[in-house]
């Protein structure tokens, strides 16, 4: 798969409740008004085929999905998401905003559930080439806060009803992921009140921009 795009790839990371869809909001308009065209999009789903194997892995009836089936079926959309709509866009000069990306596939099976990385590192040259977000937004917040937040606001879905210890793991694997790497990320503090949370947005925002 040829890594050579004109579009910025820029993913939106971060565990339940961080307030990711309201800050997506915010960064599509930010972008717009500076001029640029842009597409939203989200993992897993995208596409009609993906948003099916999103069903999937969302439903809380399906309690025997194995591990490794969970992280196949993550690949699977996530290739048939890129081929059909991220690449596509990249290559035409539009960027591309996506909820969740490559790190939640770290972070939620390999950190939640404890696949070996190497194996998702495998998978994800496989399926993704050289291809890389070209900045992740981390949305962080103490566990026991994200998910009093995301409680509020529908009924949990099959990740949602996991263990406080497993949402600790996908924290720290977030957090792990940005120290090693910390010209890729972005961490945001998701705590504090939407409009201190939205400037340090804009300030990550305009220095992509300045680079165009």
């Amino acid at each position: 798969m040829s890594a050579v795009t004109v579009g910025k790839f820029i993913t939106i990371e971060g565990g339940e409740g961080a307030g990711k869809s309201t800050n997506i909001q915010f960064i599509m308009d930010f972008l717009q008004q500076k001029g640029i065209k842009v597409l939203q999009t989200r993992e897993p789903g995208g596409t009609p085929l993906a948003e099916r194997i999103r069903k999937i892995l969302l439903d809380k009836t399906e309690s025997t999905i194995h591990c490794d089936t969970e992280l196949l079926l993550m690949f699977a959309a996530r290739a048939q998401h890129l081929h059909e709509v991220i690449l596509p866009a990249l290559q035409k000069g539009i960027w591309v905003v996506c909820d969740r990306f490559t790190d939640a596939t770290y972070a939620y099976q390999g950190g939640g559930r404890g696949i070996d990385k190497q194996r998702i590192k495998s998978l994800e040259t496989w399926v993704q080439g050289k291809l890389r977000p070209d900045k992740t937004l981390i949305f962080d917040l103490p566990i026991e806060v994200g998910l009093e937040r995301a409680g509020n606001r529908s009924d949990p879905d099959r990740f949602e009803l996991e263990n406080i210890e497993f949402f600790n793991r996908v924290r720290s694997t977030y957090l792990e992921r940005a120290n090693k790497t910390p010209e890729k990320y972005a961490v945001i503090n998701a705590k504090p009140k939407i409009e201190i949370v939205q400037q340090d947005i804009a300030n990550v925002l305009e220095q992509l921009v300045a680079k165009i």
